[in-house]
């Protein structure tokens, strides 16, 4: 014998339920004109679940059923009432932690435009290649012309390096014979 849910009617299995009846049963849960109320719980319940789940955020059954009795609900509801509280705690702290991330994020973002904008302040101040005062005259002249004689370490340009070489090998040359 099975209990119909909808209309609270005891059905034999070995019964055959006529079509009309079970349409009419369809019709009936799909227009269901008096839907569940929400449970609305007195100031003192939802004083006594929030205690119990700042205790503790799952229930055995055990504590399940006293809490129920206590509260005078069945052991369903306080089930409900406990994976609803979790959830928005769940949710609540989701919500905190995307908050820290979009603090995060833009103080990030403000560095790294902090940094771009560093970084086309050097480009800017780079100036082709880099230069060396000559000894000879005020004028710069670009590091890439420039040589130092391995002997007397000067820095000369290119032109005036050959020169300087012409003029360790001759004194090399008259230093020869002397000795």
């Amino acid at each position: 014998i099975l209990c119909c849910v909808t209309t609270g009617k005891k059905l034999d299995m070995n019964q055959v339920a006529i079509e009309e009846e079970w349409m009419r049963l369809e019709e009936e849960e799909e227009s269901n004109v008096n839907p569940r109320k929400k449970l609305r719980l007195t100031k003192e319940q939802s004083r006594l679940l929030e205690e119990s789940f700042r205790k503790n955020h799952t229930l055995n059954p055990k504590q399940k059923e006293c809490l129920a009795m206590q509260l005078k609900l069945r052991q369903r509801q306080v089930e409900v009432w406990f994976q609803n509280r979790r959830a928005r705690s769940k949710l609540k702290q989701t919500e905190m932690e995307c908050e820290y991330l979009k603090r995060w994020f833009g103080s990030l973002t403000e560095q790294n435009r902090r940094l771009q904008r560093e970084v086309e302040d050097l480009r800017a101040l780079k100036v082709g290649p880099p230069t060396v005062l000559s000894p000879h005259s005020s004028k710069p002249l670009p590091a890439s012309t420039l040589s130092m004689c391995p002997q007397c370490e000067r820095i000369t340009t290119n032109a005036t390096a050959a020169v300087a070489v012409d003029k360790h090998a001759n004194a090399a040359v008259t230093l020869s014979p002397k000795v």
